[in-house]
């Protein structure tokens, strides 16, 4: 039997809030997980979304399949021009549940309400969730618990060669 590759959930703010310091952190995540062996699923259009499919992309261990986004419309031509993979829910919001559950772990970047129904699914969910410190959703959120249906926290990651580090440990 075949071994399916870890996927890695990445969240965070589209084109209108996307800092550059978060678009540069996702292409980072982006290049660096396909390069250790990871897919990375996302929702497909712009901002962070864009900057991982992007970085994913630029790896030289990038195969078709690994870069996957989930977009809210039924047109699949919506999605950014990087993803390999798009699955188009015509659902709105709703696909976030479908990004989240879908990977392993989930990977925050800023963000605005859109990221923080994500983390909040994913915490629901009981996946690993890791967060970038920087503005944004992320940043609020690292080091805390949403509530006390689990004991562990929100990780804090400094650095996209930390989270994959982290991520090897899972």
């Amino acid at each position: 039997m075949m071994k399916r590759k870890t996927i890695i959930a990445i969240i965070g703010g589209g084109a209108q809030t996307c800092t550059q310091e978060a678009c540069d952190i996702a292409f980072k995540v982006g290049k660096l997980l396909i390069d250790n062996g990871y897919r990375v699923i996302s929702g497909g259009y712009g901002g962070i979304m864009e900057a991982v499919s992007k970085g994913a992309r630029s790896s030289e261990k990038h195969q078709d399949g690994d870069i996957i986004g989930v977009i809210q419309s039924l047109q699949p031509n919506d999605a950014n021009e990087y993803c390999d993979i798009v699955i188009a829910t015509g659902m709105s919001y709703a696909r976030n549940q479908i990004i989240t559950a879908s990977g392993d772990a989930v990977v925050a970047i800023g963000g605005g309400s859109g990221t923080l129904s994500e983390i909040a699914f994913a915490w629901q969910i009981g996946k690993p969730i890791f967060a970038f410190n920087i503005q944004g959703w992320s940043g609020e959120l690292v080091g805390k618990k949403l509530d006390n249906k689990r004991s562990d926290t929100i990780i804090s990651i400094d650095s996209p060669e930390n989270l994959v580090n982290l991520l090897k440990r899972l």
